[in-house]
C-alpha cells in the first residue's frame, strides 16, 4: 500500500470516527430529553432511572462474562 493510499486510509477512518461522535452526542441528547420530561411530567423519577441503569449494566455484565466462559 502507498503512503498516499494509507494517508487517504486514515483520513477516512478519521471522519467516521467523527460521524459516529455526532450520532453518539445526537442520541445522547434525544435520550437525556426524553428522561427530562418524564421526570418533569411526574411519569419517573431519577432514582428509577438510575436503578434500571444499573440492573442492565450488571445484566450486560453477566453477559460478558457468561460469553467469556462458554469461550474457554
Amino acid at each position: 500500500m502507498s503512503g498516499s493510499s494509507e494517508t487517504r486510509k486514515l483520513f477516512e477512518i478519521y471522519g467516521q470516527l467523527a460521524d459516529l461522535k455526532e450520532v453518539d452526542y445526537k442520541n445522547t441528547l434525544v435520550i437525556t430529553a426524553i428522561i427530562e420530561l418524564l421526570v418533569e411530567k411526574g411519569i419517573i423519577n431519577r432514582s428509577d432511572i438510575i436503578e434500571k441503569a444499573q440492573e442492565l449494566d450488571l445484566e450486560q455484565d453477566n453477559l460478558i462474562l457468561r460469553q467469556r466462559l462458554d469461550v474457554q
